[in-house]
């Protein structure tokens, strides 16, 4: 008596193949997840990384704003402080803003504490910054809690945008996590 045993086929290139196949699928998977609204195609709006880009312009515009207010309500300290804004002016157009580089000769914000018009419009980091305090000390921590605050958005907004995109935004961070440092520097 003999069985008969049919072979089996090779497992090899079969599961190779399904590897491949469900790499590759994983791979779409991945991409249409992080890819949001750019996976929609052309048409369709804005993408994530342009969105972002945007954004940081607008944040890196108002806090040069910031830093020309302080510089106007307290001129003591503009050879401290234009530095930093002539970086963070430079990190606006790197974002695809434009700014102008020299500080206006005024606050723009009343003295009041009441937000203008256009920093009720510009979002809530004009209108954090709409009173300059009367103390240098308050000014500087004024700067620093905002420099902060966009720092840390920016660095969670990294897993929001690709790659070249999510270098400026790190390298922006980082810079802004600097500027925390120097402005406060001796403050103990």
């Amino acid at each position: 008596m003999s069985l008969s045993v049919s072979p089996r086929p090779p497992r090899g290139p079969r599961r190779r193949s399904l590897l491949a196949s469900a790499a590759g699928a994983g791979a779409a998977l991945l991409a249409g997840c992080t890819g949001g609204p750019d996976a929609e195609g052309p048409g369709s709006g804005p993408s994530a990384a342009d969105r972002v880009r945007a954004r940081a312009a607008r944040d890196s515009e108002v806090l040069a704003d910031r830093y020309a207010a302080v510089i106007a309500a307290h001129p003591g300290l503009a050879a401290r402080l234009a530095p930093l804004r002539e970086e963070v002016v430079r990190h606006a157009e790197a974002f695809g803003g434009v700014r102008a580089a020299s500080p206006p000769a005024a606050p723009s914000e009343p003295p009041s504490g009441t937000p203008s018009a256009s920093a009720r419009a510009a979002g809530p980091a004009a209108r954090d910054s709409a009173a300059v305090p009367a103390d240098e000390k308050g000014a500087l921590a004024l700067l620093a809690d905002a420099e902060r605050k966009l720092a840390d958005r920016r660095a969670g907004a990294l897993l929001d945008v690709p790659g070249e995109s999510a270098r400026l935004l790190a390298s922006v961070a980082a810079a802004g996590a600097a500027h925390v440092f120097l402005l406060t520097e001796g403050d103990g």
